[in-house]
């Protein structure tokens, strides 16, 4: 059998790689697009954290005027990272020479000795930054293609009747393609039969539609010892989910009563943070024809959240972290992929990672002809 490797270090990379499945692994996700990176309540007045796109790492901000900002995370003087500094006003300061950096990434401000140079013209790159369903999104691509772009709106969670939601987050040693996999393909109801979120599924539609791709199963949606008494299955069709990638985010649907979206951080190869919004309404109390107020429904959420949900979550995170494992470790082998779906989220992963590339490149080549 002939290798496909980078070497003694593991799996192909996107260029030669071998094979559909190889290809997905090692795609990156187009930077033309907002990602969620933080969680808004993470991120304090005074406060800067890391947040990586990529293998790229920016350092995201709050100024005392309680704005989010996000430039590379180096000092242009000598490359340390910013994190390490510390937030002063609305500013960032490298810890190492005190350099002071603003929102659009500008040097704007050396305490030492300039030895009668004038100020210096420096700058990192900064980040359109924006904050919606308590998430944090940047834009790491081409800025002039922010306002464009949209993040997905998601009206059950915004305004004054909003569905209760209180976003949950992971992050997992597995690559993004892995995790779009796993939420979307119902065959791997074995891991969760504890709690049995879905149970019995069979794919009644699979397709793909410009950049997205739609999935329908026929499914027993919430058959666990606890969701099973909180919905009212005359009232609400338990028996169907509808799901969606649509690039490069993630969706399901049951019956318009209970949903999710999943905003994936692409970190590295093997590394990936995983946003969830789960939000649903129509829920009763357990044994009784009697609908949870809304205004109590966050309360039960948290609930839910606790004993189901974050349960599930850490059940996938096991499974796809030793996916990744068994993939490094066995990459050459044949593909055995059974649910036409997965063959469908796996060609858009590699078609959007096929486009930016082309896009770069084209991009490089025009710069060489200017100079």
């Amino acid at each position: 059998m002939t290798m496909q490797s980078q070497g003694p270090s593991g799996p192909p990379d996107f260029q030669s790689a071998a094979n559909r499945r190889q290809k997905a692994r090692a795609a990156g996700m187009h930077p033309d697009y907002w990602y969620a990176v933080e969680q808004d309540r993470n991120v304090k007045r005074g406060q800067v954290v890391e947040v990586t796109f990529w293998k790229r790492s920016i350092a995201l901000f709050r100024g005392e005027d309680g704005a989010l900002r996000a430039i590379d995370n180096r000092c242009a003087h000598r490359q340390l990272k910013l994190t390490l500094g510390a937030v002063q006003g609305n500013q960032l300061v490298c810890p190492y020479h005190g350099w002071c950096y603003d929102g659009r990434g500008q040097v704007v401000d050396i305490p030492h000795e300039l030895f009668g140079r004038p100020m210096p013209n420096l700058r990192v790159r900064s980040y359109p930054v924006k904050v919606r369903y308590g998430l944090v999104f940047i834009f790491p691509g081409d800025p002039a293609l922010a306002e464009k772009r949209t993040i997905p709106d998601i009206p059950e969670i915004e305004g004054p009747d909003a569905w209760p939601c209180i976003p949950l987050d992971a992050t997992w040693k597995a690559h993004h393609s892995m995790i779009i996999d796993n939420v979307c393909d119902f065959t791997h109801a074995h891991l969760h039969r504890k709690y049995k979120p879905f149970v019995n599924s069979r794919l009644t539609r699979y397709e793909a539609v410009g950049d997205s791709v739609l999935v329908s199963y026929d499914t027993q949606v919430g058959m666990g010892p606890l969701t099973q008494h909180m919905f009212d299955r005359k009232e609400v069709n338990m028996s169907a989910m509808e799901l969606g990638y649509q690039y490069p985010y993630q969706w399901s649907n049951t019956d318009g009563k209970i949903k999710h979206w999943l905003f994936v951080l692409p970190i590295d190869e093997r590394t990936t943070r995983a946003f969830f919004l789960f939000h649903f309404t129509g829920v009763k109390l357990p044994f009784l024809p009697v609908n949870i107020p809304r205004r109590v429904l966050r309360y039960v959420l948290r609930a839910a959240n606790f004993f189901q949900i974050e349960p599930l979550l850490r059940e996938d995170g096991v499974a796809v972290e030793a996916e990744q494992l068994g993939y490094e470790q066995h990459y050459d082998e044949p593909v055995a992929e059974l649910n036409p779906a997965v063959n469908l989220f796996q060609q858009l992963t590699i078609r959007k990672w096929e486009e930016y590339l082309a896009s770069a490149d084209d991009g490089r080549s025009r710069v060489q002809l200017r100079t």
